[in-house]
């Protein structure tokens, strides 16, 4: 069961054994709703917005960089940050990363700890704006 009070992340990798590490990390102090393909990431997002995505790059079908991409040029879904996780660890797969909106960029294999600071450094609550 979710606790309520707890900020909710989408983590989206189509390796099961980077999931379950994600959940045993992040899963104390974060309601962790969980995809596999870019598709499932619209759908997750569609009717209840995470606080922050932790995204992979290299999925089947659609990759990362383009569910990124359509997600920031959603205005529905354009404040949500997205930190990339991914083997990918080139230059320039991180700057392209960071030019399309993601607020991090972590390379695999990655440290739990590591990956635990990141993301309390980005998550942020829904805000919700009173207009007077």
């Amino acid at each position: 069961m979710m606790n309520d009070n707890k900020l909710s992340l989408l983590a989206v990798d189509d390796e099961i054994i980077n999931i379950t590490v994600l959940l045993e990390t992040l899963g104390t102090d974060y309601n962790v709703r969980v995809a596999t393909d870019g598709e499932a990431v619209f759908a997750s997002v569609k009717n209840n917005r995470p606080n922050l995505i932790l995204l992979d790059i290299m999925m089947p079908g659609m990759d990362g960089f383009e569910v990124c991409r359509r997600l920031k040029n959603d205005p529905a879904t354009t404040n949500i940050p997205i930190i990339f996780l991914s083997a990918l660890n080139e230059d320039a797969d991180e700057k392209l990363g960071l030019e399309l909106g993601a607020v991090d960029y972590i390379t695999k294999p990655f440290n739990p700890d590591i990956v635990k600071l990141r993301v309390s450094k980005h998550v942020q609550p829904k805000m919700s704006w009173k207009f007077y």
